[in-house]
């Protein structure tokens, strides 16, 4: 029975593909809209550019703890805060990102998303987008604890859509607490982390 699940499973997700132009941002039928407008910002940032990040440590979706730790001294860091699952504007974030996997390589960073989604809601979800080659991190226990500390964690209990670059010392160099019910930009993202190695 469980073969015959993950059979269905996989025919699902290969159809999903096969159809969609553009990736996963066109499969609008697999995605839940959440209606109208949020309010932009609903939390108030507790750190700021130049602060020390504060560490963490994480259940990823492939099964391994992930900790800030694990980077410092070797790597500039971006964390990407995405609030939920299985929305649009996230899915086209997160399916975004997987095409800028060499420009991460060259400019010596690593990306680790961060969601207030539970490890099985991030695991169906991302093998949905495709070559997610970044960790994909669950903040839902304690709910939202690290989204919290970072002053992004709106009333609802999911986290902003936020991006922070943090620097191989483990310095804050940049951050974007965006509009909820927007894309940040890639380019803007990409361009401040190739001025970290200047």
């Amino acid at each position: 029975m469980f073969r015959f699940v993950r059979c269905l499973c996989f025919v699902f997700a290969m159809i999903c593909v096969f159809y969609a132009e553009g990736g996963a941002r066109n499969c609008q039928d697999t995605l839940y809209s959440p209606g109208e407008m949020l309010k932009p910002v609903d939390s108030a940032l507790k750190v700021a550019q130049g602060d020390q990040a504060i560490g963490f440590s994480l259940p990823s979706i492939s099964g391994k703890k992930v900790s800030l730790s694990d980077y410092l001294g070797e790597k500039n860091i971006v964390l990407a805060f995405i609030p939920a699952a299985w929305t649009p504007v996230c899915s086209d974030q997160i399916y975004e990102y997987t095409f800028y996997e060499d420009y991460f390589r060259e400019q010596d960073a690593v990306l680790l998303v961060i969601s207030t989604g539970d490890i099985p809601t991030l695991f169906a979800w991302t093998r949905m987008m495709m070559n997610v080659w970044f960790p994909v991190l669950s903040d839902s226990t304690p709910p939202g604890e690290v989204s919290g500390k970072y002053g992004v964690k709106r009333s609802t209990g999911i986290s902003e859509r936020a991006v922070f670059i943090i620097d191989r010392r483990g310095l804050i160099r940049y951050i974007d607490v965006h509009d909820i019910n927007e894309k940040p930009d890639i380019n803007t993202l990409l361009t401040e982390l190739k001025s970290l190695n200047k």
